[in-house]
């Protein structure tokens, strides 16, 4: 079996993934023609799947983030909402994902006058229907946005819907002069609430905004992270020789980091590929695993990133087995249920998987 197809067939866990950012081209196609939006820059599927990655593949978050104007434009339905919900959770069946978080932004997809309530209710109802169909598990992250002072409002929409799937709340958006503490008012909610806090941080703005993220915030998982390496200290091989006091804090309490290798070189987060942060951090014993980010921005899937790691880092079966326990034990479902996935759906399939390996050999 080639590496690509192991990868695909064992289970995976997925905790950072934007609804908005993996819409397949036929759909963006489709729903513009439904709602008479004309701005596409093509209307052939496969060179508009080609003028996404090619427009987020340009080294700057900024940049990356443009592409979002066209797949959120044909977002502003119920219909449009339902259908890429049930087709994320058939994409992600697909890819052998058997629990994702999908995070969006409810405030972006108000512009034909749908109220909050209604698009959280369509997602929903495309997802369960997946669940359903598909046998994939869910949880909603909802996001506000670092340029907008309506966090609180979505973040008291999370905890209204805790019970309906949302699992946590989000703090997205271009990090550079939108510093989290902006936002404590909205954590500090959350928490007050017992909830559950991610926060997009490290990206494109150094450690200070990591450890804003955590110590004003209260984030129990960061998005990204990737200028954490900045509190590393190297030496002249590249080993890590020591830690400063934010990357020992974050090592100590087993705080996870939803790392996205590709989309940290579409963003200009990481120059190459080769110089991601996250092999230094997995050997340090870092609660690090992989992501998607945006699968249509990044021309990625979770199969996808696993195989970079296992290409570019040297990771074997065992090493991603260990990433995807370490997503489920960072997800944001009950406790029981996290268990449940890692004893009887992760640990399991990569065993089945070993033995089918095994007997290959023979």
């Amino acid at each position: 079996m080639k590496t690509e197809e192991i990868i695909r067939h064992v289970p995976k866990v997925l905790l950072h993934d934007h609804l908005d950012g993996g819409l397949r081209p036929q759909t963006i196609i489709d729903l513009a023609k439904e709602i008479k939006y004309k701005k596409l820059p093509t209307t052939d599927a496969g060179e508009l799947g080609e003028w996404f990655h090619r427009g987020a593949n340009k080294g700057n978050l900024v940049e990356y983030l443009q592409g979002f104007e066209h797949t959120i434009a044909v977002m502003q339905t119920k219909e449009a909402l339902q259908r890429i919900a049930y087709e994320m959770m058939e994409d992600m069946k697909n890819d052998g994902v058997y629990y994702v978080e999908t995070r969006f932004a409810p405030i972006f997809h108000t512009q034909k006058g749908l109220y909050y309530e209604d698009i959280l209710t369509a997602i929903i109802e495309g997802l369960e229907k997946g669940k359903n169909d598909f046998g994939v598990g869910y949880g909603i992250i909802l996001c506000g946005m670092r340029n907008m002072n309506r966090s609180l409002e979505i973040a008291e929409l999370a905890v209204n819907f805790r019970n309906q799937g949302v699992v946590g709340f989000d703090l997205a958006g271009e990090e550079g002069g939108f510093p989290p503490k902006k936002h404590v008012e909205a954590f500090q909610y959350i928490k007050r609430e017992n909830f559950n806090i991610t926060i997009h941080a490290g990206e494109a703005f150094g450690k200070e905004s990591i450890w804003q993220a955590i110590q004003y915030c209260g984030a129990h998982r960061i998005g990204h992270a990737t200028r954490l390496i900045e509190d590393m200290v190297f030496d002249k091989d590249m080993n890590v020789v020591g830690l400063g006091d934010l990357a020992q804090y974050i090592l100590n309490t087993r705080l996870p980091l939803e790392i996205c290798l590709l989309s940290n070189v579409h963003t200009g987060a990481v120059d190459k590929i080769e110089n991601h942060p996250f092999i230094h951090f997995y050997k340090e014993k870092f609660r690090v695993f992989l992501n998607t980010d945006d699968r249509l921005m990044s021309n990625t899937t979770l199969t996808r990133e696993y195989l970079t790691a296992t290409e570019l880092f040297g990771l074997n079966l065992d090493d991603v087995e260990k990433l995807n326990i370490n997503a489920m034990k960072s997800s944001f479902l009950p406790y029981k249920e996290r268990l449940h996935y890692i004893y009887n759906i992760i640990k399991p399939g990569y065993q089945q998987m070993r033995d089918k390996l095994l007997s290959l050999k023979e």
